[in-house]
């Protein structure tokens, strides 16, 4: 599921993986969205990963009841991240705890396949992409979408924020 130049492999059998994204706080952390049977059916797994003299090693890991396509992790909090799922929905997760997720927003209507935190630490602000055409804008501390973006007129595979612009964020679709 996870190279790491320099580390090796690391690998986890019966899942596949869908995103990787180092730390913005641990130089050698490494979060991995995952799923069963390629997404289609089956669990997903989040699987927090890190490098050290020993090679890669598994530090924890997370199952969710669909197939996990994009992780995020926050800009505010070390231990915090967000995946986004088969079944629409975005998940918060702290790593810091053995169980989880801390939080689960369902407002997508088919798969959530991308997440983005912003990168800008003055805000809180995290979009999503789903295969139901939209994006939406969320703030974690609020618990539900701020604003919904139509305009795509297929599935939306990444959405991202720009790391110079605040408040600005790309999307793309098939």
């Amino acid at each position: 599921v996870a190279g790491m130049a320099g580390g090796g492999t690391l690998r986890l059998p019966g899942l596949h993986g869908y995103a990787a994204e180092f730390s913005p706080y641990w130089p050698g952390r490494v979060a991995c969205a995952a799923a069963q049977y390629y997404g289609i059916a089956g669990c997903g797994t989040l699987a927090v990963l890190e490098q050290n003299e020993a090679g890669i090693v598994l530090l924890r890991s997370f199952d969710w009841n669909d197939g996990l396509f994009d992780v995020t992790w926050s800009e505010n909090n070390e231990h915090v991240l967000i995946t986004s799922s088969g079944d629409g929905s975005l998940q918060i997760w702290d790593t810091a705890k053995t169980k989880g997720p801390l939080q689960v927003y369902k407002e997508h209507t088919q798969e959530a396949y991308s997440v983005d935190w912003s990168q800008t630490r003055g805000e809180q602000l995290v979009v999503s992409g789903s295969w139901d055409q939209t994006a939406k804008l969320w703030d974690p501390a609020v618990g539900k979408s701020l604003c919904t973006f139509k305009g795509h007129e297929g599935v939306i595979y990444s959405t991202i924020w720009s790391p110079h612009i605040p408040g600005c964020f790309a999307s793309a679709s098939g």
